[in-house]
């Protein structure tokens, strides 16, 4: 006979107590095997594909893609088999925290109405019923959340049309907001991706084109249009990557008394040994590994900046290993992926590692793991045009570097007025963990070994 196991949302790691559903990877009735990813969710650090302990047959999901749940909130329940339903039913090594018995108190909130004609659902009220019953038993606690949309197909599967009442074949969220904010009926306009997906350009071709609904014309059924400001004005909840980096900025600038010194510099000999070790052959080497490797160099001569105040101990923490985060600014916000032990890395691995992470940041493949543990921050302004800035350390860090633009201005070379690649350099230190004069001398460090990478040479 087989038994019904259920699986709940598992602690995704680094503090996070809720997720969000994007898309769901398996539908009711479909049969999954052990560690197979179920359920891709959006936390406020990354999209992670959550992956199941169990094998056998779906009998029921928990949520509708937009759904944000707590940790410990049913996911799904799976029919296993006798053979399945001891020991070796699961892998036995799922996500962290995984087992939980008791749900946050905190409960499940679904967005408000939007393009995809998803309805708001008040605290504490829980969702209709499925239009047909999920197949087999799927008991569970009465404190459960009821199955929602147990025996409809995932968004992932043929799209319905929008005239027979089915879901809006979108997965992005930010294809979903693109389109609130423009004023497009999402039902109205045909997905170019597969199966008839809509892609973030096909929101942004009909927005150009402007097949939005014109003045006068039904919106999206939210009520009221959601870019139309209130008489407050415009409100954007501050939720997923915009509300975690709100709330780390905020926790830097109460916790930590910061001050940045700068200093501009001539980058002309960088960029020439650069442009020599790349026309050498081989893989290329980017600026952003190079100005990571003379960090990591400084680091070493002041390990100050490499550690961090332990508020409750009141001591602090010189750290051994270097993990360096970069700022990347990406569609669902910035982030700051983290390249473990830079230190033990020449340029070429720094480059493959700097472009890995990239990528992931693009494409929202980041996990938890990749945003997290880093120890001192690089943040090259300078791809927006900017000359300087003053960051905020990415708390609990004890600095930041950040890089401007290196743009032709006029220099003092060898005695003589010159056209050289100039960058201002700025460094904005915790000053708990150190006085001006270390600071000082990491900066003045940094900027020489940018204006004669010899001395980057001289020193390892």
């Amino acid at each position: 006979m087989a038994q019904v196991l259920e699986f709940k949302l598992p602690d995704l790691g680094e503090g996070l107590t809720e997720a969000e559903i994007v898309r769901w990877l398996v539908r009711v009735g479909d049969v999954v095997a052990v560690d197979q990813p179920v359920v891709e969710v959006e936390t406020a650090k990354a999209m992670v594909e959550v992956p199941c302990p169990y094998g056998g047959v779906v009998t029921a999901r928990y949520g509708d893609e937009g759904t944000e749940l707590p940790v410990g909130a049913p996911l799904l329940t799976v029919a296993v088999g006798p053979a399945a339903a001891g020991e070796d039913a699961g892998s036995g090594n799922v996500l962290v925290g995984y087992g939980t018995s008791e749900a946050p108190a905190r409960r499940r909130r679904v967005r408000a109405a939007g393009a995809n004609g998803k309805v708001k659902q008040a605290a504490g009220t829980r969702p209709a019923q499925p239009s047909a019953p999920a197949p087999g038993p799927a008991p569970a606690p009465s404190s459960a959340p009821t199955p929602s949309s147990a025996s409809t197909p995932s968004s992932a599967s043929a799209p319905i049309p929008a005239s027979a009442g089915g879901p809006v074949p979108v997965i992005s969220p930010l294809v979903r907001r693109l389109a609130r904010e423009g004023g497009l009926d999402l039902r109205q306009l045909a997905g170019s991706g597969p199966e008839g997906l809509i892609l973030r350009a096909d929101v942004e071709n009909a927005l150009r084109a402007g097949t939005a609904p014109a003045p006068g014309t039904a919106a999206p059924a939210t009520g009221v249009s959601p870019a139309a400001p209130t008489r407050d004005g415009l409100r954007t909840p501050l939720k997923g990557v915009r509300g975690a980096v709100a709330d780390k900025l905020s926790r830097s600038r109460r916790e930590i008394p910061d001050a940045t010194c700068w200093v501009d510099a001539d980058a002309t000999e960088l960029m020439r040994a650069r442009a020599a070790m790349n026309a050498a052959g081989g893989p290329k080497i980017s600026l952003l590994a190079l100005l990571a490797r003379i960090c990591t160099a400084a680091l070493a001569r002041y390990p100050e900046l490499n550690s961090y105040v332990d508020t409750e101990a009141r001591k602090i923490v010189q750290l051994p290993q270097v993990h360096v985060g970069f700022a990347a600014q990406t569609e669902r916000g910035l982030v700051v992926p983290v390249v473990r032990d830079a230190h033990a890395r020449d340029a070429e691995s720094l480059t493959a590692e700097f472009a890995r992470l990239t990528e992931a940041a693009r494409t929202g493949t980041l996990t938890p793991g990749d945003l997290t543990g880093g120890t001192f921050t690089l943040n090259n302004y300078g791809v927006f045009g900017v000359d300087g800035s003053t960051p905020i350390i990415n708390h609990p860090e004890a600095a930041m570097l950040g890089v401007g633009r290196i743009v032709p201005k006029p220099w003092v070379h060898d005695g003589e007025l010159a056209v050289r690649q100039v960058v201002q350099l700025s460094l904005t230190f915790d000053h708990r963990v150190c006085d001006g004069g270390t600071a000082g001398g990491f900066l003045r460090y940094v900027a020489d070994c940018v204006e004669q990478p010899a001395v980057l040479l001289r020193t390892l």
